[in-house]
């Protein structure tokens, strides 16, 4: 019994390729089966044999979508193998109406030839990818307004990583290119605060000092106070203390 979906197109695609004309290419393949809304089968088991009676009337089928066609056939309900076709419809007249996309059961109208009216497929929620790509064949106002947005992107492929945005100058500046002056920096204060000045070059003449000393410059001498040995004494103090 084939469980896993690559399996299942696997061999619907090997049934189909033994009849199917020069150049088919086979797009999707998704799996459906027929009946009231899944939803419901905890109500039907409540009624006694209800839930067996649901249960055997369902049909499952393969909806095939193709380059060219939509084709449709019938699958085992034990072993999932697809069978005989009941259905082709050219991929520009896919008979389907009232295409609902949910978040765990999708359901649509199909009308077969061999029906008088349309028949209800339901969709589980492990074919969804596969229900997108077929949507590619649905006419015209063939979906349900409340259903949820078809994602028409190619699955088949990985999606192509997210580009991130080139860096702007204010946000990762490039180095200068060698041989071009480097741009000035700016600093948050003045170069005589953030940084002790330079020592003169030689020759350059001294600039006079300033009025205080800077931290580990020489101390210029002292003048004596008035009143030291050897200095001229101050004039008389006209007030006494």
């Amino acid at each position: 019994m084939a469980i896993r979906r690559a399996k299942q197109k696997e061999q619907v695609i090997e049934k189909l390729s033994q009849v199917a004309p020069p150049g088919e290419t086979f797009v999707a393949c998704v799996h459906v089966e027929t009946g009231p809304s899944p939803w419901l089968n905890a109500i039907f088991d409540e009624i006694p044999g209800l839930g067996l009676i649901v249960a055997l009337t369902r049909r499952f089928y393969f909806l095939t979508l193709t380059n060219s066609s939509v084709v449709v056939n019938t699958a085992n309900r034990w072993t999932n193998r697809p069978g005989e076709v009941v259905a082709v419809f050219p991929r520009h007249s896919f008979p389907v109406s009232r295409v609902k996309r949910a978040s765990i059961w999708s359901s649509m109208y199909l009308q077969l030839p061999t029906d008088d009216k349309p028949k209800r497929l339901n969709i589980h929620r492990y074919w969804r990818v596969e229900l997108d790509q077929l949507s590619a064949a649905f006419p015209p106002g063939s979906i349900d307004p409340s259903s949820q947005p078809f994602e028409m992107a190619p699955q088949a492929q990985p999606p192509f990583p997210q580009q991130q945005p080139y860096p702007t100058p204010q946000a990762q500046p490039f180095p200068p290119q060698q041989g071009q002056p480097h741009p000035p920096q700016q600093q948050p204060y003045p170069a005589a605060q953030a940084q002790p000045p330079f020592p003169p070059q030689p020759g350059a003449p001294v600039p006079p000092p300033a009025a205080y000393p800077q931290q580990g410059a020489p101390i210029p001498p002292q003048m004596p106070y008035p009143g030291q040995p050897g200095q001229p004494g101050p004039e008389a103090n006209p007030y006494k203390v």
